[in-house]
């Protein structure tokens, strides 16, 4: 069973950006898709951003794209989240998940994923 832990959340100004990172352990972190997603207050987790268990693929939410990008170390067992450009509306708790099958035709949906870290705040004030 994978588990995963998320870091490089904090307070950034809108129009700065932070990288996020996920640690995994236990598991074959090799094998697996990884997906980040977020959760605002008082609203769904909603997706973010996708990769292929080989970084070869990448998939990302309309809102983000061209801002963020994803990308994955597995000989560190680690995938990272660069957002640039960032607005107060994406203040939120982001999550790093991995799935136990990787299916590109579902990878925007939370219930596709079976392992979640922890989440790590994000604040973007205006």
């Amino acid at each position: 069973q994978v588990q995963l832990v998320e870091s490089g959340g904090g307070l950034v100004q809108a129009g700065g950006s932070l990288r996020l990172s996920c640690a995994a352990s236990r598991g074959t972190f090799s094998s697996y898709g990884m997906g980040w997603f977020r959760q605002a207050p008082g609203k769904e987790r909603e997706f973010v951003a996708a990769i292929s268990w080989s970084g070869g693929t990448t998939y990302y939410a309309d809102s983000v794209k061209g801002r963020f990008t994803i990308s994955r170390d597995n000989a560190k067992n680690t995938v990272a989240l660069q957002m640039n450009s960032l607005t107060p509306e994406e203040t939120a708790v982001y999550y790093c998940a991995a799935p136990r099958q990787f299916d590109p035709t579902a990878i925007r949906l939370a219930s596709k994923y079976d392992y979640w870290g922890h989440g790590t705040r994000v604040t973007v004030s205006s």
